[in-house]
This record gives structure tokens, C-alpha cells and sequence, in this order.
């Protein structure tokens, strides 16, 4: 466990570009592909734009041309602090799956996961196999997350209708630490993705927050 929070530390210190630094991105986001057949694809351009965004914005170094790919099974996944989860159907995790991903986001890693529309009750039982011991607690709007470069005193920004609520922003807090991060009746993933024809006021709000989080995350 202490290996795995070193190696997210280094990678954390190298998403960040210094004046002597070249140009070439040194670290990538990643998108959860998870079993059940809800559509984890999709967004397809989300997280490019929010790397595009925290590069011009936050200067980080990520790669903004691709993201990676990482089931919640594999190795991989350690190699990426940030995992973006997305969708709007179900969502399952195998017992080697679920342990897996508790150990990612015991060492230090961390979960976004984004309501597409729908995902609400697939992602909770989803998760409590991952954490039963942890519930899902609102954060209130003076959580930090809420306050990094972009201030948001009302919390998560309104980006799709959805039902009509109002947006939450949940999260699961490991031993005192936010390992993830769920918005919900929001979806900021198409915020952040430019097919969909939000009007730029609402994307640039869905870019801000998006930045927040990451900004949050990597501690910068």
C-alpha cells in the first residue's frame, strides 16, 4: 500500500508543467470501462476537453489528444490517479473487480463518476460492493471541491434538465479522504463533450467544475 501512494504521488508531481518543462504530456485521464452493458463509451470527447481545459487553465501536462482505458480489474488502473466513470445503464462489478478498485482508491486514487441520466441505481449497489461499509454523503457547499481556481457557492452547476432537481454532489470519504466523487443530476460529462450543443455559458461552467475537481484531487 505505501509502494502504490508513492507511485500516485510521483504522478501526481509530474501532471503539472514547470517553466523548464518540454511540451510532451506526461500523464493521461482515464475512462472506466465496467461491466453490465450500461454505455461507459460514452462522451467520447469528454475527457480530452477537460484535459485541454485544466492544461490552458490549471497548466497541467495532460494529454489532451487521448485518454486511457482501464476496467476496474486490472493493474492498469494503477497507473492513472484520476478515473472518470460515465453512463446511463447498469453498472456491475465483479468480486476480483470490486477488491481491485477498493485497493486503487484505498492507495491513494481517485473515482469521478458522472450521472448520465439514469445511472443513479446501478451505481450505488455498484459501489457498495466496493465500499459496505461506506455510504454516499452529500457534500455541502462549502466543501473545498466547491472552492479551487473556480468558486462555486452553490454547489454543482445545472447542466442538463435531466428530471428537474436540483444537482447533488456526492461522495464516499475513506478514512476522512474523498476517494470519489459521484454528480448527480447534472452530468457534467456532456458539459464537457461538444456534441451536444449546450450553450457555451453552460460548458464553460461544466469545464470550470470539472477543473475544481481535478485541481481538488491533485492537490495543486
Amino acid at each position: 500500500m505505501r509502494y502504490t501512494i508513492f507511485v500516485f504521488v510521483v504522478l501526481i508531481a509530474t501532471a503539472f508543467r514547470t517553466a523548464d518543462q518540454n511540451s510532451f504530456p506526461t500523464l493521461k485521464l482515464a475512462l472506466l470501462k465496467y461491466s453490465g452493458g450500461g454505455d461507459w463509451y460514452n462522451d467520447v470527447n469528454s475527457l480530452k476537453n477537460l484535459a485541454k481545459f485544466c492544461n490552458e487553465n490549471l497548466h497541467t501536462n495532460f494529454d489532451a489528444t487521448d485518454y486511457a482505458t482501464v476496467e476496474p480489474g486490472s493493474a492498469e488502473i494503477f497507473n492513472y490517479p484520476f478515473v472518470y466513470a460515465t453512463g446511463h445503464g447498469n453498472m456491475l462489478f465483479s468480486d476480483l473487480e470490486a477488491r481491485n478498485l477498493r485497493a486503487y482508491l484505498e492507495g491513494g486514487g481517485f473515482l469521478l463518476l458522472n450521472d448520465d441520466f439514469g445511472l443513479d441505481p446501478f451505481v450505488r449497489p455498484a459501489m457498495k460492493k466496493v465500499f459496505p461499509e461506506l455510504e454516499f454523503v452529500e457534500l455541502p457547499f462549502s466543501h473545498p471541491i466547491y472552492h479551487q481556481k473556480y468558486s462555486f457557492g452553490n454547489g454543482l452547476p445545472k447542466i442538463h434538465e435531466h428530471d428537474g432537481k436540483p444537482p447533488q454532489g456526492f461522495g464516499l470519504l475513506y478514512q476522512g479522504r474523498l476517494v470519489c466523487y459521484y454528480d448527480f443530476e447534472t452530468d457534467l460529462g456532456d458539459g464537457w463533450d461538444d456534441v451536444h450543443n449546450d450553450p457555451k455559458e453552460l460548458r464553460t461552467k461544466a469545464l470550470q467544475m470539472g477543473a475544481n475537481i481535478v485541481q481538488y484531487v491533485f492537490g495543486y
